[in-house]
């Protein structure tokens, strides 16, 4: 039955993807027919009019808007205009560019459509879920506006790919989850000479700022950012979570930076006498009573490694052949902080759970309130992993000292206290610590983790158990 669902998923979005494409071949070819033949509607055979009719209708109620007009809808259909990441920001982005008249709209993203995107990734559909997300957009984006034209780029950018697809477009959005994505496009801008629109959204609030602008005198992302963040305080969409009204609020924000440099004439360099321009950064928070405010940045850094003048700054050859960007932000490896013996298999666990007055325990999970309280395995007690790491005044072994008070009053001094969290890393940690406190009483007690986490008990144990 679950491949028969997925073959009809496919093939209905199979179907989407033919069926948008013929809608943008209509519109195309109904609107060569009226420039041929001329219509009713059309009074002279010659069009003696820069945009096409159907763009004069499509597009109007944005050209009578003050200070846009023809001239900026002239700008926006010769600007092609790259996403970066068919997600969260891309889908809003994209859409809204789109509409707006962009005449080469590009994606690149080399994920596909999972049912978890779907709450603010509104360019893809239940339908499309398992197809490569570009294809899933650009889809959604031709019934949409089926008379620009759409490039899809369905894989992830990286080092060697990066400078062969941003060189064929005017300007650059970022729209990626990571620092190493970012530093990536950044430097790939400034080698190539693109403007660049880069924000990012968790949780409930977002950032937005303009780099590399004016182009070749800006700032780019690593005079803002020349560190990068530690690794472990990178969390993920899904760890973190993001509502999604905020991701579509900072797309949204990202396609309007992007035509108002369009419009006005942002994509050409500046001369080298104009006045410098102040660089600043938009911060969105979602939940606060002040939901925007702007923070001033400093200018390109004269020792920054990318966009300064010195002699070994970043070259495109350096970028392609040797510059490792994971490594440059420290992407931690898996956490392996405990041995064999201390990491208990979920099935062997479970074993050990079906018996509670036989085999006495504790089970904490560290994983934010927030997590528990949407799906636990029954009998854990939620004690969130920063609590491990407040400083205390002595250590557990101290017997003047009172045990946590998560800690049931009436466990034996030697029950087991075993770890769980989303997927074993952030378990391994807690059990670490625990140790460090002494609450392993010098090796009488054993403390350690389910190995793999809430996944694997989904995956071995219990398959109802919502994995968030």
């Amino acid at each position: 039955m679950t491949d028969e669902i997925d073959r009809l998923r496919r093939e209905i979005a199979e179907r989407e993807s033919e069926l948008a494409d013929l809608r943008s071949q209509l519109a195309v070819a109904e609107s060569e027919r009226r420039e041929a033949d001329g219509d009713a509607q059309t009074a002279y055979r010659d069009w003696k009019w820069p945009l096409r009719e159907d763009e004069y209708e499509r597009y109007s109620r944005q050209m009578i808007v003050p200070n846009f007009g023809l001239q900026g809808q002239l700008r926006l259909r010769e600007a092609k205009v790259l996403l970066v990441g068919a997600g969260g920001l891309g889908c809003p982005a994209a859409a809204y560019l789109a509409g707006a008249g962009v005449g080469v709209l590009g994606l690149v993203d080399g994920d596909a459509v999972e049912v978890s995107n779907l709450h603010r990734q509104v360019a893809h559909a239940t339908s499309r879920v398992g197809m490569p997300k570009v294809e899933s957009a650009i889809t959604y984006l031709k019934e949409l506006n089926p008379t620009i034209t759409y490039r899809a780029h369905p894989t992830h950018l990286t080092p060697q790919n990066a400078a062969s697809i941003i060189s064929q477009y005017d300007l650059v959005l970022d729209c990626t989850d990571h620092p190493t994505s970012r530093y990536l496009i950044s430097d790939a801008c400034v080698l190539l000479r693109k403007p660049l629109v880069s924000a990012s959204a968790f949780q409930a609030s977002g950032q937005l700022l303009r780099l590399n602008h004016p182009v070749a005198r800006g700032p780019c992302y690593r005079c803002v950012f020349p560190r990068p963040p530690p690794p472990e305080s990178v969390v993920g969409c899904g760890e973190g979570g993001v509502v999604g009204p905020v991701v579509g609020a900072v797309g949204v924000l990202q396609a309007l930076d992007a035509i108002k440099l369009i419009t006005q004439g942002g994509l050409e360099e500046a001369a080298a006498d104009a006045p410098q321009q102040q660089a600043s950064m938009l911060i969105f928070s979602a939940m606060a009573d002040t939901m925007f405010r702007t923070v001033r940045l400093r200018g390109r850094r004269e020792d920054c490694f990318a966009c300064s003048a010195r002699e070994d700054a970043l070259t495109l050859e350096q970028m392609q052949s040797s510059l490792d960007y994971v490594q440059f932000c420290g992407v931690a490896a898996p956490v392996r902080l405990l041995r064999p013996a201390e990491r208990v298999p979920a099935a062997e666990y479970a074993r050990i759970a079906a018996d509670r007055a036989a085999s006495p325990h504790l089970l904490i999970d560290v994983r934010e309130k927030e997590h528990f309280g949407l799906s636990s395995i029954p009998g854990s007690v939620n004690v969130p992993i920063s609590r491990f790491m407040r400083p205390r005044g002595a250590a557990a072994e101290d017997e003047d000292e009172a045990p946590p008070d998560w800690i049931p009053a009436d466990l034996p001094h030697s029950a087991p206290i075993y770890v769980v969290c989303r997927v074993g890393n952030d378990s391994q940690v807690a059990a670490q610590k625990l140790k460090e406190l002494g609450l392993d009483r010098n090796g009488e007690r054993f403390v350690g983790d389910i190995d793999g986490g809430l996944r694997a008990w989904r995956n071995d144990v219990d398959p109802t158990l919502p994995f968030i």
